[in-house]
Protein backbone atom coordinates (compact mmCIF):
# COMPACT_ATOMS: atom_id res chain seq x y z
CA UNK A 1 0.00 0.00 0.00
CA UNK A 2 1.30 3.56 -0.98
CA UNK A 3 0.52 6.29 1.78
CA UNK A 4 0.47 10.20 1.19
CA UNK A 5 0.37 12.55 3.86
CA UNK A 6 -0.88 15.73 3.67
CA UNK A 7 -2.22 19.39 5.70
CA UNK A 8 0.98 20.03 7.20
CA UNK A 9 1.60 23.84 8.05
CA UNK A 10 2.48 26.70 10.47
CA UNK A 11 -0.25 27.85 13.25
CA UNK A 12 -0.24 29.40 16.09
CA UNK A 13 -0.94 27.54 19.80
CA UNK A 14 -4.82 26.78 20.15
CA UNK A 15 -5.12 26.40 16.47
CA UNK A 16 -6.39 23.34 15.46
CA UNK A 17 -5.21 21.57 11.99
CA UNK A 18 -6.53 18.36 10.25
CA UNK A 19 -3.97 16.29 8.15
CA UNK A 20 -5.31 13.48 5.73
CA UNK A 21 -3.71 10.11 4.75
CA UNK A 22 -4.52 8.64 1.20
CA UNK A 23 -3.63 5.52 0.69
CA UNK A 24 -3.40 3.46 -3.05
CA UNK A 25 -3.40 -0.14 -4.02
CA UNK A 26 -4.41 -2.90 -1.67
CA UNK A 27 -7.71 -3.24 0.54
CA UNK A 28 -7.34 -0.24 2.87
CA UNK A 29 -9.66 -2.08 5.58
CA UNK A 30 -7.86 -4.68 5.99
CA UNK A 31 -5.09 -1.86 7.65
CA UNK A 32 -5.24 -0.47 10.76
CA UNK A 33 -3.89 3.28 10.43
CA UNK A 34 -1.81 5.12 12.66
CA UNK A 35 -0.10 8.27 13.25
CA UNK A 36 3.27 9.27 14.22
CA UNK A 37 5.63 12.12 14.71
CA UNK A 38 9.46 13.00 15.08
CA UNK A 39 10.38 16.37 16.89
CA UNK A 40 13.70 17.59 15.80
CA UNK A 41 16.13 15.75 17.99
CA UNK A 42 13.99 13.14 18.97
CA UNK A 43 13.05 9.44 18.75
CA UNK A 44 9.88 8.98 16.31
CA UNK A 45 6.77 8.23 18.46
CA UNK A 46 3.20 6.98 18.57
CA UNK A 47 0.41 9.57 18.30
CA UNK A 48 -2.85 7.43 17.15
CA UNK A 49 -4.03 4.35 15.54
CA UNK A 50 -7.54 3.41 14.26
CA UNK A 51 -8.17 -0.25 13.86
CA UNK A 52 -8.66 -1.93 10.75
CA UNK A 53 -11.94 -3.01 11.97
CA UNK A 54 -12.86 0.63 12.73
CA UNK A 55 -13.93 -0.40 16.08
CA UNK A 56 -11.15 1.07 17.86
CA UNK A 57 -8.90 3.86 18.29
CA UNK A 58 -5.32 4.40 20.24
CA UNK A 59 -4.08 7.77 21.48
CA UNK A 60 -0.94 8.76 23.32
CA UNK A 61 -0.93 10.80 26.86
CA UNK A 62 0.44 13.13 25.00
CA UNK A 63 -2.44 14.14 22.75
CA UNK A 64 -5.93 12.39 24.17
CA UNK A 65 -8.87 14.70 24.26
CA UNK A 66 -7.03 17.25 21.71
CA UNK A 67 -6.73 15.09 19.21
CA UNK A 68 -9.02 12.88 17.01
CA UNK A 69 -8.15 9.93 14.09
CA UNK A 70 -10.94 9.01 12.03
CA UNK A 71 -10.78 7.10 8.51
CA UNK A 72 -13.13 6.76 5.54
CA UNK A 73 -13.13 3.38 4.20
CA UNK A 74 -14.98 5.01 0.85
CA UNK A 75 -12.16 7.22 0.18
CA UNK A 76 -9.38 5.38 1.51
CA UNK A 77 -8.03 8.08 4.17
CA UNK A 78 -7.87 8.59 7.51
CA UNK A 79 -7.41 12.08 9.54
CA UNK A 80 -5.54 13.27 12.08
CA UNK A 81 -7.69 16.20 13.61
CA UNK A 82 -5.31 18.16 16.04
CA UNK A 83 -7.26 21.01 18.17
CA UNK A 84 -5.64 23.24 21.03
CA UNK A 85 -2.42 22.44 19.66
CA UNK A 86 0.88 23.62 21.49
CA UNK A 87 4.46 24.23 19.97
CA UNK A 88 5.22 20.72 21.57
CA UNK A 89 3.19 19.20 18.84
CA UNK A 90 5.73 20.80 16.35
CA UNK A 91 7.52 17.26 14.55
CA UNK A 92 6.88 15.77 11.26
CA UNK A 93 3.75 13.92 11.18
CA UNK A 94 4.03 10.29 9.35
CA UNK A 95 1.39 8.14 8.75
CA UNK A 96 1.87 4.44 8.69
CA UNK A 97 -0.54 1.54 7.91
CA UNK A 98 -0.10 -2.45 9.38
CA UNK A 99 -2.10 -5.40 8.49
CA UNK A 100 -4.93 -5.73 11.23
CA UNK A 101 -4.02 -5.64 14.64
CA UNK A 102 -4.12 -2.12 16.85
CA UNK A 103 -1.34 -1.16 18.48
CA UNK A 104 1.32 1.61 19.21
CA UNK A 105 4.70 0.17 18.74
CA UNK A 106 6.31 1.25 14.80
CA UNK A 107 8.19 -1.42 14.24
CA UNK A 108 5.03 -3.48 13.28
CA UNK A 109 3.85 -1.06 11.05
CA UNK A 110 5.23 -1.98 7.53
CA UNK A 111 4.09 0.94 5.39
CA UNK A 112 5.14 4.44 5.79
CA UNK A 113 4.17 8.00 3.86
CA UNK A 114 6.32 10.23 3.09
CA UNK A 115 5.68 12.69 6.37
CA UNK A 116 4.27 16.34 6.81
CA UNK A 117 5.80 19.05 8.61
CA UNK A 118 3.80 20.69 11.72
CA UNK A 119 4.72 23.55 13.30
CA UNK A 120 2.80 25.72 16.34
CA UNK A 121 4.25 28.74 17.20
CA UNK A 122 3.54 30.53 20.83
Amino acid sequence: VQLQASGGGSVRAGDSLRLSCAASGRTFNSYTMGWFRQAPGKEREFVAADSWSGGSTLYSDSVKGRFTISRDNVKNTVHLLMASLKPEDTAIYYCAAREYGLDKFQNLYNYWGQGTQVTVSS
